[in-house]
């Protein structure tokens, strides 16, 4: 398995921490979600460095050991996707996978429906494109009744006393609770995400991803340009916060589109099934994106 090392990528005029396995101009880049942080890669990033990529899962900004700018508009949809920008570019990456998990993979399809810079493959991970979720959230009850705590983040304070409460309990709950196979997360994993959030300033920050972009469902709803980039979604069938008809309804917004649906799995999807989605991740990319010159290394380095 490729080594993994952390250290710092200056990008978009902050500092970002990054885990970093493989070398070379191929990057792939992995976003994460709430209240996670770049540790929520690990089974990952092993996986593509294997596979000839570069693989490079940053702390968001306001998370972890990245940057935290204090004001609630730094945290607004386009600076999440300047910050991509800024990582693929302090990179120097010739080609780019754009990987995202929660709100990273709404980062992730902001970034590819902004064409801010070519993609060579998208992968999102249990969050919908804005547009089905805005079609979905206008077609029933239901998914608006999932999404609550977006409401509830809005509130001035109460959110982060709450969430940091008893050394950050909730934050070790939201993915115990959530969790189908709760053995994936033993006190030593969940430990990673609450001393995160106990962090002077960073619930503020993680909340402020949701107070920054009330308005951000409307922004594609009625003109979304057609995604280009091959896509793969990945998609944990027993989430409890998004419905399973935001994976339907991708006509027209996505021109290749890859859906692989894992029966039994929550929304944490790649720290629960990793070997699933591993599986298909490593099979997906192998097939859409390996270039046609790549020979595969073994462990120890020399080509099979």
């Amino acid at each position: 398995m490729a080594e993994v090392a952390s250290r710092r990528l200056e990008a978009n005029g902050l500092s970002f921490m990054v885990d970093e396995a493989g070398e070379g101009d191929d990057v792939a880049l992995f976003l994460h979600g709430f209240p996670e942080s770049r540790f929520s890669w690990r089974h990952q990033l092993p996986l593509l460095a294997g596979l000839g990529w570069r693989a490079i899962a940053p702390d968001l900004r306001g998370y972890g050991q990245s940057s935290r700018p204090l004001r609630t508009a730094d945290y607004a949809i386009d600076h999440l996707v300047e910050d991509v920008a800024g990582l693929f570019e302090a990179a120097g990456a010739r080609r780019r996978l754009l990987v995202g998990h929660d709100w990273g993979a709404g980062v992730a399809w902001a970034f590819a429906l902004e064409r801010r810079l070519p993609l060579d493959g998208l992968v999102i991970m249990n969050v919908p494109h804005p547009a089905v979720l805005a079609r979905v959230m206008r077609a029933s009850w239901r998914q608006p009744l999932r999404s609550w705590y977006m409401a509830f983040f809005q509130l001035p304070g109460l959110p982060e006393a709450m969430m940091t409460a008893n050394g950050a309990r909730a934050i070790g709950r939201a993915f115990t609770g959530m969790a189908v196979d709760k053995s994936r997360f033993p006190p030593e994993i969940t430990k990673v995400y609450r001393d995160n959030a106990l962090i002077p300033g960073a619930m503020t920050a993680m909340i402020n991803y949701y107070r920054a972009n009330t308005a951000l469902l409307g922004r594609w709803r009625e003109a979304s340009p057609t995604i280009e980039v091959p896509t793969l979604m990945i998609w944990g069938e027993e989430d409890t916060a998004l419905c399973i008809e935001n994976t339907e309804g991708y006509e027209g917004l996505v021109s290749d589109f890859t859906l692989r649906r894992l029966p039994g799995v929550s929304h944490w999807v790649q720290q629960e099934a990793p070997e699933t989605v591993n599986a298909i991740l490593g099979a997906w990319v192998t097939d859409r994106l390996e270039p046609d010159d790549f020979v595969p290394k073994s462990e120890s380095g020399s080509a099979l």
